[in-house]
């Protein structure tokens, strides 16, 4: 068996091969992760499940094994949902495997191809290196939709000259806001009455350019419940995209930067209403164990980042002045990082409940990915769809008019497939529930105490 310390070498395998052993030799082979994993629930092959792909990163690591293009590809196939992790006894860290796997097969190169080389360079090494260019991207796009010139396309009958798949990204198109975060969010939010903490928000990257909104609520929400709010107008990316798509490196830049902008010993928390980015930002002192000026303050780090409802049950909601609002029927679908990779799981269905006449409809397998996975459903369509469609049957048969989730990717992803479906629910983020819940009790208590 190959010690692992020993066999670190220049090649993209040692991503493996530094991979504390311990992590990949405690999967038991119990199978209990089986019946959680999406892949394996649809092809029952066994590389296709938690199990089969810890086994193959084993191999790799004892040397047994070559690091093949077959192995990469049944990397990119997993989710990375984690529900393995939540159902794991043994407590095997498939996400460490999971990302160094990916880190091995970017850096051998085993999957290169000019177009995807391309592909990655502008988006993963370009565009998401700087938000900037992200947001004048957004900006473009708003303005083909609000000009009316995306409707022109669509009537046109133009997209039916694309082939299919073409045609069923046009149709993923997200809206974008009128306004982004920074126009709508001071860089200095003061508390509503006194003030009890402070705490930095983060406005993330596709959250920033697709629903901003729910950044300018979640704003509130915190102002409302005692904290005063840092939210700078330029921020970076969290570094989750690159750490799933086996780019360490810069994943590691970007934690750095997080870091410097946000230094944990000035907050009580650092606030993330994504439920992915919370995740992987509850990981920095991994990331960075090896770099002696930031390990210490990345473990700090690690400590204040808090998901927006977990903060808001840690603090003491506030609680929502009774008021006049038609009847809620609310179903919740749990992202995937949030549910397993945070463990918040008992916290949002609190935020939904502690508002008034809405009521709460469990949601057939809540946990189960709905196919978003980040990019997974753009490189993987086909099982992404599967996996929606079998998540929106779900929907369908709660009878909700509302379906509540904590991520942005997950929203995008329902939103979509509301439309595919021809199903009238509003997809929102539980924080936006709650906010216009405090909005109309404000208006409520105005109108009964008389003012105008």
């Amino acid at each position: 068996m190959c010690n692992v310390k020993s066999c670190q070498s220049g090649a993209g395998k040692s991503w493996l091969l530094g991979l504390d052993y311990s992590v990949v030799q405690q999967c038991m082979h119990c199978g209990l992760c089986l019946p959680t994993c999406p892949t394996y629930s649809v092809t029952r092959m066994e590389r296709h499940s938690p199990r089969g792909r810890v086994a193959l990163a084993r191999a790799i690591a004892d040397g047994r094994l070559e690091l093949t293009r077959a192995f990469a590809e049944e990397m990119y196939y997993c989710l990375g949902c984690l529900a393995c992790m939540s159902a794991c006894p043994a407590g095997v860290n498939y996400a460490e495997i999971f990302e160094h796997a990916r880190a091995a097969v970017e850096t051998e190169r085993v999957l290169q191809t000019p177009m995807r080389r391309f592909i990655r360079w502008i988006t993963i090494h370009w565009l998401f290196m700087d938000l900037r260019r992200l947001l004048f991207l957004g900006a473009l796009l708003r303005l083909y939709q609000r000009s009316g010139f995306q409707s022109l396309v669509r009537r046109s009958g133009l997209l039916r000259l694309l082939p299919a798949r073409m045609r069923e990204l046009e149709s993923m198109t997200p809206d974008i806001p009128a306004r982004f975060s920074a126009a709508m969010i001071p860089p200095v939010s003061p508390a509503r009455g006194r003030k009890r903490y402070r705490v930095a928000f983060l406005t993330g990257c596709a959250q920033d350019l697709i629903f901003s909104e729910i950044n300018r609520d979640t704003v509130e929400v915190l102002t409302r419940n005692g904290c005063e709010v840092i939210c700078p107008p330029r921020q970076s990316c969290c570094g989750s995209l690159h750490a799933h798509n086996g780019e360490w490196t810069l994943a590691q830049g970007l934690a750095r930067r997080q870091i410097d902008q946000f230094p944990p010993s000035e907050f009580d928390a650092i606030i993330s209403n994504a439920g992915g980015c919370g995740s992987h930002m509850k990981h920095y002192a991994q990331l960075l164990s090896q770099d002696p000026q930031y390990a210490e303050r990345a473990r700090q780090w690690d400590a204040k980042v808090k998901d927006i409802h977990e903060w808001l049950m840690e603090i003491g909601l506030a609680a929502v002045p009774q008021h006049e609002a038609p009847a809620m029927k609310v179903t919740y679908h749990e992202s995937c990082h949030l549910a397993h990779g945070q463990r918040v799981v008992r916290q949002p269905r609190q935020v939904l409940q502690a508002i008034p006449n809405l009521t709460l409809i469990e949601l057939p397998e809540s946990n189960w990915c709905c196919g978003s996975a980040g990019i997974y459903n753009i490189t993987q369509p086909e099982m992404a769809n599967q996996l929606l469609d079998r998540k929106m049957n779900h929907i369908r048969s709660t009878s909700a008019t509302v379906v509540a989730n904590g991520n942005s990717g997950c929203l995008l992803q329902l939103i979509h497939g509301a439309r595919k479906h021809q199903m009238p629910v509003r997809v929102a983020h539980p924080v936006t529930l709650l906010a216009e819940a405090y909005r109309r009790g404000d208006r409520s208590r105005t109108h009964s105490s008389g003012e105008i």
